[in-house]
């Protein structure tokens, strides 16, 4: 979700990727392919939705923002930076394991559900040979975050995009009541900061490679807000980011009212990225309120990531390898196990500096998340 201090670059698209671009309408849906695209520095500092930064040093992770503008830049590029130990800034976060023994520590009214899905072949093998219709899912229909599932990540290190929020595994930042997983973040004074969040994983329970993600979100809005559901590569503390790659499924901030979607990888040791969004998808648009519940919709294939909300497309891109195996524009990442993240932000550098406090507590609402092989 971060963009801060990274250099951008435009991109030169071929032939296939121009005509995706074109605003004739029959080619609206195509999505973007980068089989032969070539990468150019370029003084234009255009800033696309969120990437995220992170330490090479940590199983830790730091989520990250686009760039000091809050503009995000033409749909139809995608661009680079060059990737540095200056740009991914050290997280001192801890991950916290919840325990089922300790249920009210997680959250008041949270969920265990009767089978876990994990990145372990045999579970997956288990899994696919059950009933469940399912790869994966939480329902969080219970009383308490399901510790098999998720995980917190925690602290107030900026997570490299000078966020103010301190992400905790308090009950008073994350827990279920009513089958709804609450993400609440709130105005207080916690240790060094003067905002909490909450922050979970399913790193090391649960992974996975293509396959149909579905899940029920109400977002919230407001100054300074900045709720997230997206996807880390499971071998980030082998590669690091952005080799790892990143899928952002949910990115939305202040109240506009505007969901992101946007892919980041990495390319010839460049940060690389590429997004669209509700408002403005090759001439379509969509209007809605993400305060409310809308279904939310991840396709990924060997050939392509789309997402939709409400069976609207604002987000596609080509990730097809060629005979050897081998994308010329650098998507290999988007063929190996990724995990989810669900948070909420306060302020950064994509959001702005500029929070209302008259807005917390603020919630982000989850009805479930369905993963579909």
């Amino acid at each position: 979700m971060r963009k801060g201090m990274l250099v951008s670059l435009s991109a030169i698209a071929a032939t296939a990727f121009l005509a995706a671009c074109s605003s004739d309408d029959s080619s609206a849906t195509e999505p973007a392919n980068f089989a032969e695209t070539q990468l150019s520095s370029s003084s234009d500092e255009g800033s696309k939705p969120a990437d995220k930064n992170f330490s090479d040093s940590s199983s830790s992770f730091t989520e990250s923002e686009p760039s000091s503008s809050t503009e995000v830049p033409n749909n139809h590029e995608y661009s680079s930076a060059t990737s540095s130990s200056n740009t991914r800034p050290a997280s001192s976060s801890s991950a916290i394991e919840l325990s089922e023994s300790s249920s009210s520590e997680a959250s008041p009214e949270s969920s265990y559900s009767s089978w876990t899905a994990t990145n372990s072949s045999s579970s997956l093998e288990n899994v696919e040979s059950s009933s469940s219709p399912y790869l994966w899912n939480d329902e969080f229909d219970g009383t308490a975050i399901d510790a098999s599932k998720w995980t917190f990540e925690t602290g107030a290190t900026g997570w490299g995009n000078n966020e103010w929020q301190n992400y905790t595994a308090r009950s008073e930042n994350a827990y279920v009541q009513d089958g709804i997983l609450h993400i609440r973040a709130n105005k207080e004074r916690y240790e060094s900061s003067d905002y909490t969040s909450a922050r979970i994983i399913t790193k090391g329970k649960f992974s996975f490679t293509y396959g149909t993600v579905e899940a029920r979100i109400a977002l919230p809005v407001g100054k300074g807000i900045w709720p997230a559901f997206w996807m880390l590569g499971e071998n980030i503390d082998d590669v690091s980011w952005p080799a790892c790659g990143e899928t952002d499924i949910i990115e939305t901030v202040n109240d506009e009212n505007i969901v992101y979607g946007t892919n980041h990888w990495a390319y010839e040791g460049n940060h690389v990225e590429y997004g669209n969004k509700t408002n403005d998808y090759y001439g379509t648009s969509l209007t809605l309120d993400i305060t409310q519940f809308h279904t939310y919709k991840l396709i990924w294939n060997e050939k392509t990531i789309a997402m939709y909300v409400d069976d609207f497309k604002y987000h596609e891109i080509s990730i097809e390898l060629d005979a050897n195996g081998k994308s010329a524009g650098g998507t290999d990442a988007f063929h190996k196990p990724f995990f989810f993240i669900l948070n909420v932000a306060v302020a950064g550098n994509w959001p702005g500096f500029e929070v209302d406090d008259s807005q917390f507590p603020n919630e982000m609402l989850v009805d479930y998340i369905r993963v579909y092989r």
